[in-house]
């Protein structure tokens, strides 16, 4: 039995990586998280601790040296973003705006 995603605070690096997740926006691991925390932590913590479904796939990349290495993409699949969003997502996310406003 599948657990009911929680929502994290809304001014947390959880919170602003979730908030991309839901958008469908990129996330590029660097505003939210500010060196703080890597962006796999964040994804790892969101599944286990907060139970959202995150699908990641991995690609080969360069690296800004020029190196070989891996790049992931995170996403939520489209009927977790709509049930997210019509279970408290939507006023989720409008709290998240006002309190970074």
């Amino acid at each position: 039995m599948s657990k009911t995603p929680k929502f994290p605070g809304p001014l947390t690096a959880r919170g602003a990586v979730l908030a991309v997740l839901l958008s469908n926006a990129d996330q590029t691991g660097t505003a939210p998280l500010q060196g703080r925390t890597s962006l796999a932590a964040i994804i790892k913590t969101l599944k286990r601790k907060y139970h959202w479904p995150i699908e990641s796939s991995s690609f080969p990349s360069n690296a800004s040296d020029g190196s070989a290495t891996w790049a992931t993409v995170y996403r939520l699949p489209p009927a977790a973003v709509s049930k997210a969003l019509n279970n408290g997502g939507s006023e989720w996310l409008e709290r998240r705006t006002a309190a970074r406003a």
